[in-house]
């Protein structure tokens, strides 16, 4: 039983929004409802989250985001500098698109961001340990690109990136100062960087593709450079979570995923929930020193995967990676943005009730 995270059955973050939280979020937005009684709500149900995490088994729990509109807005949004509007270029073919981060001015952490929402979670859980989850330096820039970040304020990208790692260690540092030892970067840039069409797409926006896949690694390593020793940080990477759409298609690509795995993480929770995301082969570059945690059950439908096939790509994937540096998880979280995928909360608890049982197949744990 592996005793420190990430653990056999772990998951990405999110979970789908209870009834009574889209009532109570939409009352607070319109007016009706102050900001503490809000809360409250928000904290009656991130309880009522948490215990059925642990009740399932899970020895990881997160508060499912209920506190967030978008899995990256909501951080990003927070830093000094960084604004949000209307998405250009990437976007997905859906309705009520998320907005984009821009950048207005320079990237600092002035104060505390989300540390009051871990350190409730933390005095909620009983037997797991908590996660927080945050958004890679890398979301300020993959969606608007070069264009995206004020030239006046920026005239060299060089200095926004050094501004944007030193305020994400800032972040990272408030976020241990509150007990925070599980730490998880989202980042979809590793996959998307895959995808010939996000490549043109950069390209057309007058980014060169080529490189970025180092600067981002480059920014995540920056950022991450002060993490306190006990905290395990792990980095999540899809293809698109929104309302049970995707936008990225395509394997991980060699030199994209030698960069992913040059970040000095833990450990990488990596997406193959359908042919979209291609083979295990990549996994043959995986430092000795780092595990994987494979998302092979997906949160894009209720249909729940067979125990036997989770348990076979387990065993494919083991091919080019010991077992015991391999964990099992959803490709991603459940509502990685308010609306939530298209399935019910109970197909959610199934779905996680799953990886937890196949773990125990496969790992007694």
């Amino acid at each position: 039983m592996n005793a420190s995270p990430p653990f056999r059955a772990d998951h990405v973050g999110s979970l789908l929004r209870p009834a009574a939280l889209h009532e109570a979020r939409a009352k607070a937005k319109a007016g009706g409802l102050p900001a503490a009684e809000l809360r409250a709500v928000e904290d009656g149900l991130i309880r009522e989250a948490v215990a059925k995490q642990e009740a399932l088994g899970l020895r990881v729990v997160t508060d499912g985001e209920y506190r967030r509109d978008f899995w990256h807005l909501d951080f990003l949004r927070q830093l000094d500098g960084v604004g949000l509007t209307a998405p250009v270029g990437m976007t997905f073919k859906a309705e009520d698109v998320p907005p984009m981060a821009t950048v207005t001015g320079h990237v600092a952490c002035t104060r505390p961001i989300m540390v009051d929402d871990f350190a409730f979670l933390k005095t909620v859980t009983r037997t797991a340990t908590p996660k927080l989850t945050i958004p890679s330096p890398a979301m300020l820039h993959l969606r608007g690109g070069r264009n995206a970040i004020a030239r006046d304020v920026y005239p060299d990208l060089a200095q926004f990136w050094t501004d944007a790692a030193a305020a994400y260690r800032t972040a990272i540092g408030h976020i241990a100062a509150a007990g925070c030892t599980y730490l998880q970067i989202d980042d979809v840039s590793w996959a998307y960087l895959c995808d010939a069409k996000v490549r043109e797409n950069f390209r057309a926006n007058g980014d060169d593709p080529g490189p970025l896949h180092r600067i981002y690694a480059d920014a995540v390593t920056q950022a991450v450079a002060a993490r306190p020793p006990g905290m395990t940080v792990a980095m999540h990477t899809c293809r698109g979570n929104f309302r049970s759409t995707w936008f990225a298609e395509g394997g991980y690509a060699d030199a994209v995923v030698e960069a992913l795995f040059s970040i000095p993480v833990d450990a990488y929770f990596m997406e193959w929930d359908t042919e979209r995301a291609g083979g295990f082969e990549p996994l043959r570059l995986l430092p000795r020193d780092k595990k994987v945690v494979l998302g092979l059950v997906t949160t894009k439908s209720g249909t729940l995967e067979a125990e036997d096939a989770v348990r076979r790509r387990i065993d494919e994937a083991a091919k080019y990676v010991p077992l015991e540096r391999l964990c099992l998880s959803p490709q991603c979280g459940f509502a990685s943005t308010h609306h939530g995928n298209a399935l019910t909360e109970e197909e959610q608890w199934r779905k996680l009730e799953r990886v937890v049982d196949v773990a125990r197949d496969v790992w007694g744990a």
